[in-house]
């Protein structure tokens, strides 16, 4: 321990004394929170933030009201949730216009809570209350996520009022190589996608000669279907600088940037003013909390570039070079940014800095596996009742994910496959659902943890096409310095176009695999190292679907346009229904003599809003494939 920085210590309890003033003063009147984070937004949360205020208003009711972040039930947004005496605190979802304000009403003067309405009633706690009887919650073990969505995201207060910043007084006076051992121990492996030890990647940085010595934040998150980071920027900043001010501490670094794409803008903005205001209570910048430790942070807004974030690309765009990536070694730890050893670590790797620190490397190690410790984050997308954010053990099995948080597929479909990892990821099947969540056993089924994204498919999706789109992707993403990524993924796109498009022949299947060990091997970075994986693990998985496509002409799923035909059943088709006339954009369906629905097929464009738009009791519209269509059309079954 440093005594001569036990300054730290005073400082904060003043801050600290302060928050939690101001913290319990919330909680003497009714206090309403309401989600505002992007998804919350999305669904209307700004609305029912006026919508609550102006009827507290019109009924003259003391309450308080806060923004709050999101808790990861995005799936429900928007989500109120209201603290009144003699109640436990009551969390509301789908509170669509005009609910919230007959909640508040009903709630506040009447002390009718509203049952209908509830998600969850919660079990207070101290400071933060948990979901003990939310059954979602008994799956979940929130460390990083653990306060988004209780505490205002715009006001430092809250973060300190539930200890917040006390991990940074412990780092500042502890010695920075025992701050490194403690990270070390717990094992914590970087949460951005590779897995490599934090512990080790500081202590690389901290040995390594040359001053200034920096710590970046990589938040250039730009996975389809992935919002983890984004979140918590939203829900709680601080979090996040505080665990970058740790590893400043541990290094040596007086100076941080986190490097945020510009296309997250309520992000850029919160984070922004959370830095400003660790500044202003004397958390960031010169002296901290008396102590003598330097450390200050500063936004670079990126581009969108998905290669930057990969971390030699993204050194490469801080210092206004086009941002390409580079030979390694050198790593960034020892000569990164401006040539100065550099740690580089993402949102969610940052974050669970603070609560190792506070709660020890044991006490992290206890969750999940001993080469997996901890817990991990994702983000529950795609064909799945439950999307949103979830946090759960290492361990956690693909099977209780999908299955028991995100209460699997909705709409009575079978699951087909879940698409892990980002575009670089891979597409496991069913057969894989008992597959554990952690590097190592993701890698060994085909697939990678990533940074957390995770898109689950059902009997509708074609995995032809689903690795055509991520092929797409990575392949227009690719910043062309490699010949193997820049035009090997464009000839694998280019044959699973063909595939898709029924033109494909049986050796483009022993192409495509050819190919991607070129891609593989000749790749300089990981995005094209791991570009051709969504393809490799379709076509070991899911082979029979491409034969299908390349030997019968035919998308068993029914998913790719050139291979089916939308036609109207007229034996179930009602005549005095038009709701796929009015569905259809480009006006291929009309009615014939007999009032039955016609398609133009020169016309139509497969867009599949007339399957949306028929009513389920008629069921009238169909997707053909070519040999359904001709045997159809010979049973006379369909409408010419």
């Amino acid at each position: 321990m440093d005594g001569h920085n036990a300054p730290a210590t005073a400082a904060y309890a003043v801050l600290k004394e302060k928050a939690g003033q101001n913290w319990r003063q919330l909680f003497q009147k009714p206090l309403v929170f309401i989600g505002s984070a992007t998804c919350g937004r999305a669904a209307g949360s700004q609305n029912l933030v006026e919508e609550v205020k102006n009827e507290l208003d019109r009924l003259q009711l003391d309450a308080n009201v806060v923004e709050v972040g999101c808790m990861g039930h995005c799936y429900a947004e928007p989500i109120m949730v209201i603290y009144h005496d003699g109640f436990p605190p009551i969390v509301y979802g789908y509170v669509n216009e005009g609910v919230g304000a007959r909640i508040v009403r009903d709630f506040l003067t009447e002390g009718d809570p509203g049952i209908e309405f509830a998600l969850a009633a919660l079990e207070p706690n101290e400071i933060f209350p948990t979901f003990a009887d939310f059954p979602r919650g008994l799956h979940e073990n929130k460390v990083v996520l653990d306060q988004c969505g209780f505490i205002d995201p715009q006001n430092i207060g809250h973060y300190i009022a539930g200890g917040g910043y006390s991990a940074l007084v412990k780092a500042i006076e502890t010695e920075p190589h025992e701050i490194i051992e403690i990270i070390k121990e717990s094992n914590l492996r970087g949460r951005g996608g590779a897995g490599f030890p934090t512990g080790a990647k500081w202590e690389m940085c901290k040995k390594a000669p040359g001053q200034p010595k920096y710590v970046i934040c990589n938040a250039d998150e730009g996975d389809p279907g992935a919002f983890m980071d984004r979140n918590i920027l939203e829900s709680n900043p601080h979090l996040l600088l505080e665990g970058m001010a740790i590893a400043a501490r541990a290094t040596g670094s007086p100076k941080g940037y986190i490097y945020i794409r510009a296309e997250y803008p309520l992000a850029v903005e919160r984070v922004s003013q959370a830095v400003r205001q660790a500044r202003e209570a004397g958390l960031l910048g010169d002296n901290i909390l008396d102590a003598g430790f330097n450390f200050d942070i500063k936004i670079f807004q990126g581009s969108g570039a998905f290669v930057c974030g990969e971390e030699m690309a993204l050194i490469a765009s801080m210092e206004g070079r086009p941002g390409l990536p580079r030979h390694k070694p050198p790593f960034p730890a020892e000569a990164g940014l401006w040539g100065k050893p550099t740690v580089i670590n993402n949102v969610k790797s940052l974050s669970y800095v603070p609560h190792i620190v506070n709660n020890g490397a044991g006490w992290f190690k206890n969750t999940g596996t001993p080469k997996n410790t901890g817990t991990a984050i994702f983000a529950l997308a795609g064909k799945i009742v439950n999307t949103g954010l979830v946090e759960v053990p290492m361990s956690t099995t693909l099977n209780e994910l999908i299955f028991e948080v995100g209460s699997g597929v909705p709409n009575a479909k079978k699951f087909k496959a879940v698409q892990i990892g980002g575009p670089s990821g891979g597409c496991l099947p069913e057969s894989a659902l008992d597959t554990p969540i952690d590097f190592d056993s993701l890698a060994a089924a085909g697939a990678m943890m990533g940074s957390g994204g995770m898109v689950v498919l059902d009997e509708d999706d074609c995995m032809v096409e689903i690795a055509r789109y991520f092929l797409d992707f990575t392949q227009q993403e690719s910043c062309g310095k490699c010949t193997f990524c820049r035009l090997g993924t464009k000839h694998m796109l280019d044959v699973l176009e063909r595939i898709t498009r029924g033109k494909g022949k049986p050796e483009d299947l022993d192409m495509l695999v050819e190919l991607a060990a070129r891609v593989k091997e000749g790749s300089l970075c990981n995005l094209g190292k791991t570009a051709p994986n969504p393809v490799l693990s379709t076509i070991r998985h899911f082979r029979e679907e491409y034969e299908a496509h390349i030997n019968e002409g035919i998308c068993p799923a029914k998913m790719c346009k050139d291979l089916i035909a939308y036609y109207i059943l007229p034996d179930k088709c009602e005549r005095s229904c038009d709701a796929c006339i009015g569905s259809c954009p480009v006006d291929a369906i009309f009615s014939n003599e007999d009032r039955i629905k016609v398609v133009d097929q020169e016309k139509c464009v497969k867009c599949d809003n007339c399957v949306v738009a028929c009513p389920p009791q008629y069921a009238a519209v169909v997707k053909l494939t070519p040999p359904e269509e001709v045997a159809a059309r010979e049973r006379g079954e369909v409408a010419q």
